[in-house]
Formats: C-alpha cells, structure tokens, sequence
C-alpha cells in the first residue's frame, strides 16, 4: 500500500482507508496520466489492472513497467487494459518513461497516473495511516469489464510483480466468469480445471452418476477435475464478455 511521505502525520493522522471487498464496484475516478486524462468507468467492457507504483525512478518499479510493457500485447489478446499510478506528479511520470525509452527503446504503451494529490489513492485504500512509510507500496487490483473488484493483492517494495502469474490470474478470473469452472493449485493455462462441489446431495449423486460419461475425473467426491470446453482458449484470449458474466454482475 502507498503510505503518505511523512511518517509523523502516517502515525497521528485519523484512518481514512476505503474498504474494498471482493465483488465490490471499483470506484470511479477521473485522472491525470502519461497519456492525458482518463476515466476509469470509460473502460467499462474491459477488463482493467490497477497497479501502483511507490514513485517514479526507482529500480524494482522500473523492472516492472518493462515488463509490463513486453506482455502488454497478451493483456490486449485477453481483452486487458493496464493503468499504472504513482503518487509522483505527471511530470515525474513523463520524465520516468521517457528514460526508459532512451535506455532501451521501449515504450509504455498504458498510461500512469499522477496521483500527487492522492485522490485515487484514498478511494482505493491505498493510504494506511498505521503502516510506516514504504512499507508496502504495490498495490494491484483487477476489475472485470462490469466494473467489479475480482482480484487484489499487495506486494512490498523489495519484490516485483510477475508479469506471467498476472496473466494466470486473470486466465483464471475469466475461466471463472465465463464457464463457472475454478482452477486449482499450481495450475497453468488450459490444463485441466475443477467444477464447483456439489451444494446438495442430488448433485452430489448426479455427478457421480454422470462424471464417467461427462469426461469428469473426480478422486474425492468435492474434487472434480474436467477439460476446459473446446475453443476456451481462443475465447479467453478474445476477451468477449459473456451473457454469464452479465448476469453475474447485475445481482
């Protein structure tokens, strides 16, 4: 999480975390970035990956936006757009990435907010008065195309985010949203999945009825392993929100 430069106001300062929650509206926000001013509800029927940065210039943030910047065209294949912040202001960001174009010749090609005033920040919960400064600083949300948290998670400024286990996740989150199948431990794209266990016991009876014939391979009864359906891949890598996922989000 970001923490505000000043340690003794970090510490006096009365809590003003928001408290996002899985399944929650990401809130809305209109932004200054490297690439003019955004809206985020402009990026509804997308998915979005929110991921701050603790500043401009620093070395593990700027391993991540080249990484970033080279599976960008896989988060596009998955319908994916990725919007970076960093509470430096715009001018910082410009001058950071156009550095890094200098050095290697590679451009950022999402944009990066310059949350210098802190107003996405807070909206997010990314300001914690009771954690010392810098002691955790990445924050990554992903919210699926109907505006909805799906995913979040918190790094600490010594470790970078992966950019391949990014685009797990979100393999995973739209395999959830579009064929209502989960995927298990260490799983890695397109192996088998699992189906949801059984809630009462006529699906408990029917599965194990059925599981031969369906192709289900089930080694205890609320473990189901099963093929993803043919033409997943290309699907998932389409990115095409689904009638499923709309239902989902207009509960």
């Amino acid at each position: 999480m970001i923490s505000y430069n000043n340690l003794n106001n970090n510490l006096n300062q009365p809590e003003k975390t928001e408290c996002i929650t899985l399944g929650t509206l990401a809130p809305d926000f209109l932004a200054l970035t490297t690439q003019g001013y955004i809206r985020l509800s402009d990026y509804r029927g997308k998915w979005v990956v929110l991921a701050s940065q603790p500043m401009a210039f620093t070395s593990v943030a700027t391993t991540e936006l080249i990484d970033t910047a080279k599976i960008y065209p896989l988060l596009q294949e998955r319908n994916t757009e990725i919007i970076g912040l960093t509470t430096d202001n715009i001018y910082s960001n410009l001058a950071w990435v156009y550095d890094i174009y200098q050095k290697t010749g590679i451009t950022i090609p999402f944009p990066i907010i310059g949350d210098a005033d802190l107003k996405v920040s807070e909206q997010y919960g990314m300001l914690n008065p009771n954690r010392l400064y810098g002691e955790t600083v990445r924050d990554t949300f992903i919210i699926n195309p109907y505006g909805r948290i799906r995913a979040f998670f918190t790094l600490p400024i010594s470790c970078g985010r992966n950019g391949r286990e990014l685009i797990r996740i979100l393999d995973s989150l739209q395999i959830t949203e579009k064929y209502n199948l989960y995927t298990p431990a260490d799983w890695v794209q397109w192996r088998p999945v699992l189906e949801p266990t059984s809630r009462t016991y006529s699906d408990l009876i029917n599965r194990a009825t059925t599981a031969e014939t369906d192709g289900v391979e089930c080694p205890f009864w609320y473990v189901c392993y099963t093929d993803l359906p043919e033409g997943a891949a290309k699907e998932i890598t389409s990115g095409t929100p689904t009638t499923n996922m709309m239902k989902a989000d207009n509960r």
